[in-house]
């Protein structure tokens, strides 16, 4: 039951950041959760595997770098999905910045 509530809070995520951020679109409800879902399994097997590759960095750089591993792996969705388009690495960045904020809010209500 949890896991299908965070589906939904990700998926309410997607909808919300696509919809205030210029340069991303997402096609329709089902094209949302899709990305929910997609988001979700690369941010659990991929994101960590990049995070200790780009370890050495991430310290030169005082932890920006992290944020380049987030849009590269919101790019790698965007190509994965139908329906599903980022146009810029701003427009990128800040999709995954609305996401976080949203997620985290709609999140504090399901603990």
């Amino acid at each position: 039951m949890k896991l299908l509530l965070r589906l939904i809070i990700s998926t309410l995520a997607v909808t919300v950041a696509a919809n205030l951020v210029p340069g991303v679109v997402v096609a329709s409800t089902g094209t949302a959760i899709i990305v929910a879902i997609v988001l979700g399994i690369l941010n659990t097997f991929l994101k960590p595997i990049l995070q200790i590759l780009a370890l050495p960095i991430t310290i030169l750089t005082l932890g920006l770098f992290y944020f380049v591993v987030n849009v590269f792996i919101i790019y790698l969705a965007a190509s994965l999905v139908d329906g599903f388009r980022v146009d810029g690495f701003i427009s990128a960045l800040l999709f995954g910045l609305v996401m976080s904020i949203v997620s985290a809010i709609l999140g504090m209500f399901l603990d």
